[in-house]
C-alpha cells in the first residue's frame, strides 16, 4: 500500500490515509475499551503486562489527550498508547479529539516524508544494493544502540541506591 503508486491528487492521499488511521486507532481504542474486563483470562493479558503497556498506561493516566495525539508522531508506542486508552476507560471527549489530530498529523507526515523516504530507499536500492542495505543496517544498528543505551541508563537509574531518609531525634 505504497501512496506514491496511488496516481491520485495530494489531499485524496491524505483524505484516504487519514480515515485508514481512524479506523486502526479507533479498532484498538476499542478493542481496548471492550477487552479490559475479560483481559486477565485471554492471550492479550500478556500485551498488557508488558513494559510498553504499562507504560503507556501510566502516561495516559498522567498527560491524557496529548499523549494520544504525539504517538502518532512515534514507532511501536502509538498501538500501546491507544489500546491503553481504551482498557483505562478513556473519555471518548477527550479521546476523539485527540486521536483525530494524531491521524492527521500522520496523515500528512506519511503523504509526504514518507512516501518520500520510501521512494528514496527505492531509488538508492535501484543505484546501488549494497548501499541501500548498508545503510539500512546503519540505520538500524543506530536505532538498537539507542534503544539499549536508553534501557540500560534507565535500569541503571532504578538500581541506584536512594539516600535513606534521616532520623530526626525527637523533641
Amino acid at each position: 500500500m505504497d501512496p506514491t503508486q496511488w496516481n491520485a491528487p495530494f489531499p485524496v492521499i491524505v483524505a484516504a490515509l487519514f480515515v485508514i488511521v481512524m479506523a486502526r486507532a479507533n479498532a484498538t481504542f476499542w478493542l481496548g475499551r471492550l477487552g479490559s474486563a475479560g483481559v486477565r483470562r485471554t492471550r492479550l493479558a500478556r500485551l498488557m503486562d508488558s513494559p510498553g503497556y504499562v507504560n503507556a498506561t501510566e502516561r495516559i493516566d498522567a498527560y491524557g489527550a496529548p499523549v494520544i495525539t504525539l504517538s502518532f508522531l512515534t514507532i511501536g508506542f502509538q498501538t500501546l498508547a491507544n489500546l491503553a486508552a481504551g482498557a483505562t476507560g478513556m473519555k471518548l471527549r477527550h479521546y476523539l479529539p485527540a486521536v483525530a489530530i494524531g491521524g492527521l498529523c500522520w496523515a500528512l507526515l506519511y503523504a509526504t516524508i514518507g512516501t518520500v523516504g520510501v521512494d528514496l530507499f527505492g531509488k538508492l536500492y535501484a543505484y546501488s544494493p549494497v548501499l541501500a542495505i548498508g545503510s539500512g543496517v546503519l540505520v538500524s544498528g543506530s536505532i538498537a544502540t539507542y534503544v539499549v543505551w536508553q534501557f540500560r541508563r534507565r535500569v541503571d537509574h532504578q538500581d541506584s541506591p536512594q539516600e535513606a531518609p534521616q532520623d530526626s531525634p525527637a523533641a
